[in-house]
């Protein structure tokens, strides 16, 4: 913000002395036409940033917008809303989506969402139009209003429209092109710098269903890597991470820069936290309720459409099966040190983990722990070696300087496993066929953000 030349709307933070973060708003005038622009945050920042926003103040922001209309709704002609909020809710916290503040603010003419990555070319709701955009600039939404003046010379608006653009489908703007060559190139340049060479590739094995990645199904060298990463650069007993997107993978030959973050998605950070038996055992309990409970009939494992794979974690430096057969709660079992040695409550341990992860889930209530119930575990080191980058930069750095560019894929230690499946393994193969030859679609949600949500079961099979 800073370095920013540009406005920042931020009307829901405040400083630890009680100033805001930034402005709640700006009015801008186009064509003698003024336009209000509201600038909130949903109040989840408080749980995923936890750690940098001690002492500040987050605040509702539909009673904050509310607030705001009151004051400037007859100063202007159009009112937007231009917030980091997603579609819906989240975590069951009161006005953290747009619908919430749609419904309470049917005086807004457009909200312009974020936070989701998705695309929303233009919905309504309580009569306020809503578009949001995919992240990294996949998709521009635009939205039009068309303005008269009526008999008592005051700007009312006749028609509103919007439209969503996939920029990649875009022809590009050859002057912005020109102006941005020297650094799209000197970009481009450093993203295929390379920085190391993989041996016995590739990370990720080869999917046995097409449509269920098989890194959310078994130990691979690709989440391995990242665990040693982890408790490389932080000396933990342990580390935990995701996997981002179902198509992460790196093969054997050179390593470029860029192809990091086809394994490591996000610039998380990494943090090192401490941690009872009793709190790791609950964590992976939160984290193995990914899966669907089995149940017979099935022919194949399936997720949870209420928990997104990122929320998914995969463990180092411990033994542990899931057994899906049991509900979520009650799965994690013949939990071990590396050495097999019972894990017990009162144990202690270092952890490493990414940032989102330590902020949204394990510092703070309402994700793995209760309030009231359990303790939290204590943050040790936040940022940890941030003077080399984020995750992905020492993944980079341990690649280049701790294996010298040479880098062997992590051996498989089979200290994790998925039990309690029990299916025909004929009918399971015959499933299996059906779903890789298309003529069996697994099941998603209607959005599609979802897949693979309920098993393939012999129903199916006799269907089909």
């Amino acid at each position: 913000m800073g370095q920013s030349e540009q406005t920042v709307l931020c009307g829901n933070v405040y400083q630890p002395d009680g100033s805001p973060l930034a402005d709640n708003y700006v009015i801008t005038e186009t064509d003698g036409v003024k336009i209000g622009i509201i600038g909130m945050v949903t109040p989840n920042i408080a749980r995923w940033d936890a750690a940098n926003l001690a002492d500040y103040t987050v605040t509702d922001p539909v009673e904050e917008t509310k607030k705001i209309i009151e004051e400037i709704r007859d100063e202007v002609d159009i009112l937007v809303a231009a917030v980091h909020m997603g579609e819906n809710n989240e975590y069951d916290v009161e006005n953290s989506g747009v619908n919430d503040l749609a419904n309470a603010c049917p005086e807004l003419d457009a909200i312009i969402a974020a936070h989701e990555h998705k695309q929303i070319a233009g919905t309504e709701v309580n009569g306020v139009l809503i578009v949001e955009n995919e992240d990294s600039g996949k998709s521009l939404a635009q939205v039009t209003f068309t303005v008269e003046k009526n008999e008592n010379g005051e700007s009312e608006i006749v028609n509103r429209s919007s439209e969503s653009y996939v920029t990649a489908e875009c022809e590009a703007d050859e002057e912005i092109v020109k102006l941005l060559s020297d650094a799209d190139n000197r970009a481009k340049e450093d993203a295929q710098t390379v920085i190391g060479t993989l041996i016995n590739g590739p990370l990720a094995p080869e999917n046995e269903i097409a449509g269920i990645p098989q890194a959310r199904l078994e130990e691979t060298a690709l989440i391995n890597l990242i665990n040693e990463v982890q408790m490389y650069y932080t000396g933990a007993d342990i580390s935990a991470c995701c996997l981002f997107t179902d198509d992460e993978n790196l093969d054997s030959g050179d390593i470029e820069k860029r192809d990091i973050s086809s394994i490591f998605k996000y610039t998380d950070t990494l943090y090192k936290i401490e941690m009872t038996g009793a709190q790791l055992r609950k964590w992976m309990e939160w984290s193995a309720s990914y899966y669907n409970t089995f149940k017979d009939g099935d022919l194949t494992i399936s997720f949870n459409p209420e928990m997104r794979g990122y929320n998914y974690d995969m463990f180092s430096g411990i033994k542990y099966e899931i057994n899906i057969s049991k509900e979520p709660g009650h799965r994690i079992e013949n939990l071990t040190r590396m050495d097999g040695t019972e894990i017990k409550d009162d144990d202690v341990f270092v952890v490493a983990v990414n940032n989102y992860r330590a902020n949204a889930q394990l510092l703070t209530y309402g994700g793995v722990y209760e309030e009231g119930v359990d303790e939290l575990p204590v943050l040790l080191e936040m940022d940890v070696r941030v003077d080399l980058g984020d995750i992905r930069e020492l993944i980079i750095d341990y690649i280049e300087n701790v294996n010298g560019g040479k880098l062997e894929a992590p051996a498989l230690t089979g200290n994790w496993k998925i039990t309690g499946y029990d299916w025909d393994e004929e009918l399971h193969a015959q499933a299996v066929e059906l779903i890789n030859s298309g003529k069996l679609a697994l099941k998603n949600s209607e959005s599609g953000r979802e897949t693979n949500i309920a098993a393939i079961t012999v129903d199916d099979l006799n269907q089909n």
